[in-house]
C-alpha cells in the first residue's frame, strides 16, 4: 500500500521533473485543469488541434484527456491524442465525463477506450459504473444515487479495460484487475465546485508522468487532491466563503503541497472492495 514517504516522494518528483502534460479537455474548465497542473509542479499544453497533438504528446511525458463538452472535432481530437499515446508509449488519463448520459457520450467513451486502453480511467462514481454495464444514474455529468458496490464495479471495469480506475466521490476508489483501495479524506466542498473531477483527472495525469507504476500514481493523486481540498478548507490560505474562494484557495493549497508533507494516512487507505 502506498505511504506517506511514497506520495511526498511522487510529490517531490512532479516539482524535480516538471513533467509536460499535454491535455485534450473541455471548454468549461480548461483553465482550471492548466492551472492544476501546473500547481503541482507539472508544465500544462493544451494542444487540441489533430495537426499538431501527435508531435505534443511525442513531447510530452503524460497525456490527459477529458470529453466534457465533446463534439464532432472534439472527438477527432480525443482519438487521435489516444493513438498518439500509444505510438509514443506516453502514459494517459481519460476522464469519459458524462459517460451513459447520452448514446452519443458512450460511444465517445467507447471510441476512445478501443483505439488504445487508457492507462488510468477517472470517472465518478455512476460514469465508471455506466462503462463497467452496471446501473448507473448520471445527469448532464453529474453523478446521483449511491453505489454501494462500487469497489466491485470499479475492479470489473478495471479488468475490462485493462486500466487502473479511480472512481471518485464521498469515498473514492481506486482499482486495478486484482486490487481494490478506498480512499477517505478531501471535503465536500469540492462537490460543489464545478470542474474539480476534471482537476483531479489533470492532477492524476501529473502524477503519473512521473510515478513507477500507474497503481501508485492513482493512488498518491487521488489522496494529495483530498489533502490540499483539506488544508484549503483549514483557512490555512485564507478565509472561504463559498465555493469561489474555496476553488482560489484549493489552487494555493495544490500549490502549497510542495511545502507540506502529505502527513499520516493512517484511516484513509483501505485495501478491499
Amino acid at each position: 500500500m502506498t505511504s506517506e514517504a511514497a506520495v511526498d516522494a511522487l510529490l517531490g518528483r512532479v516539482v524535480e521533473e516538471a513533467p509536460l502534460v499535454e491535455s485534450v479537455t473541455n471548454a468549461v474548465t480548461v483553465a482550471d485543469v492548466a492551472a492544476v497542473i501546473r500547481q503541482w509542479g507539472a508544465l500544462p499544453v493544451m494542444a487540441d488541434d489533430t495537426r499538431e497533438i501527435d508531435a505534443m504528446v511525442g513531447a510530452a511525458e503524460a497525456v490527459h484527456l477529458n470529453m466534457g463538452t465533446v463534439d464532432v472535432d472534439g472527438e477527432a481530437a480525443l482519438v487521435t491524442a489516444m493513438e498518439a499515446a500509444a505510438a509514443h508509449d506516453v502514459p494517459s488519463v481519460f476522464d469519459p465525463v458524462g459517460v451513459g448520459a447520452t448514446p452519443t457520450r458512450t460511444a465517445v467513451a467507447t471510441a476512445v477506450i478501443e483505439t488504445a486502453a487508457p492507462t488510468i480511467i477517472k470517472g465518478n462514481h455512476a460514469e465508471i459504473s455506466a462503462l463497467a454495464g452496471a446501473d448507473a444514474e448520471v445527469r448532464g455529468v453529474e453523478s446521483v444515487g449511491t453505489y454501494a458496490a462500487i469497489g466491485e464495479t470499479a475492479q470489473r471495469c478495471a479488468e475490462a479495460t485493462d486500466a487502473v480506475v479511480v472512481a471518485s466521490g464521498e469515498t473514492d476508489v481506486v482499482a486495478t484487475a486484482d486490487r481494490v483501495v478506498s480512499i477517505t479524506g478531501g471535503d465536500p466542498m469540492l462537490g460543489r465546485v464545478v470542474g474539480t473531477g476534471c482537476m483531479l483527472g489533470a492532477s492524476l495525469a501529473a502524477f503519473v508522468a512521473v510515478a513507477p507504476t500507474p497503481l501508485e500514481a492513482a493512488v498518491a493523486g487521488t489522496v494529495a487532491f483530498g489533502r490540499a481540498a483539506e488544508l484549503a478548507m483549514s483557512g490555512r490560505y485564507g478565509p472561504i466563503a463559498g465555493p469561489a474562494s474555496f476553488k482560489t484557495r484549493f489552487i494555493d493549497a495544490v500549490a502549497g503541497m510542495r511545502e507540506v508533507p502529505i502527513g499520516s494516512l493512517e484511516g484513509r487507505l483501505t485495501e478491499g472492495p
